[in-house]
């Protein structure tokens, strides 16, 4: 199995792998016809090979494992989600913002409504990294 990811790890996920791996994180693992199910429910052979060449492509980069079980291969994403958006946020500030997080994060805080739980949430990241940096 490969390294794991790392968050500063350049990562290109196309839609359609996305939500391959959003089934798999769902799921913590399955096969190559219960993802087919999820993303295709009326779906046929065709469908079926291209959940299949999906997962070929994710596995080739690393993003999912596959095990023999039984009579059937199953895959595993070996990328989380945490560190998935982490590295999206750090490519959207590479291009955007000269590498910087904070005009990033200050669009998105500004762009949307905050409800009083997400504001919790975000004071308490913010004492969180006052304290690790004293």
């Amino acid at each position: 199995m490969k390294k794991p990811w790392t968050s500063r790890k350049r990562i290109v996920i196309p839609d359609a792998e996305l939500a391959v791996l959003k089934v798999l994180w769902e799921r913590d693992a399955a096969t190559i016809r219960e993802v087919m199910e999820v993303l295709y429910p009326e779906g046929d052979t065709s469908d079926y090979a291209t959940v299949q060449k999906l997962l070929d492509r994710l596995q080739a980069r690393g993003c999912v494992a596959r095990q023999r079980e039984a009579r059937a291969n199953v895959y595993r994403a070996t990328v989380d989600r945490d560190h998935l958006i982490r590295a999206q946020l750090h490519e959207a500030a590479d291009k955007l913002c000269e590498g910087s997080l904070t005009p990033l994060l200050t669009q998105l805080v500004d762009a949307e409504h905050l409800s009083s739980e997400d504001i919790k949430t975000l004071r308490a990241l913010v004492d969180r990294l006052d304290r690790q940096g004293e």
